[in-house]
């Protein structure tokens, strides 16, 4: 899955303040933009995203794994989810085809994400699959 500009979804937690951007004209030459979201370039966009959708994926029931930060894991009975996060990309896997439905249903609705079906490709590798096995080359 991709999410959709993904970094304009992060709040900021602090004040940050920004010169006007190019073509903007104000008499003021002094006057600075109040950033209330996060955009794209900005220091703490990546920061403010992850933590929003670490927070969502809380919501949801998802734990961080500890061993890496970009891994969380979803069990709830016979239900098993593991989401693995770089940047805007989301490798999902599952157990159960509804329980990914509903899932990615939540989080069309929280940031707006393109589902690209299975993955063929994922940081460079290649991902193959045969009748009973995967290969990741």
């Amino acid at each position: 899955m991709d999410v959709n500009n993904a970094f304009l979804h992060g709040d900021l937690d602090e004040e940050v303040f920004m010169k006007m951007p190019l073509g903007f004209s104000t008499k003021d030459p002094n006057k600075v933009c109040w950033l209330k979201k996060s955009l794209y370039g900005l220091r703490q966009a990546s920061r403010q995203w992850f933590a929003k959708l670490s927070c969502k994926l809380s919501e949801y029931g998802f734990v961080k794994s500890y061993v890496d930060y970009s891994l969380f894991i979803y069990r709830k009975c016979e239900v098993f989810m593991a989401l693995l996060v770089y940047v805007d990309d989301i490798v999902l896997a599952f157990n159960n085809a509804h329980a990914s439905t509903m899932f990615k249903e939540y989080l069309n609705a929280s940031f707006s994400i393109k589902d690209l079906g299975s993955s063929k490709y994922f940081l460079g590798i290649e991902v193959a699959r045969g009748p009973e096995r995967m290969f990741l080359c």
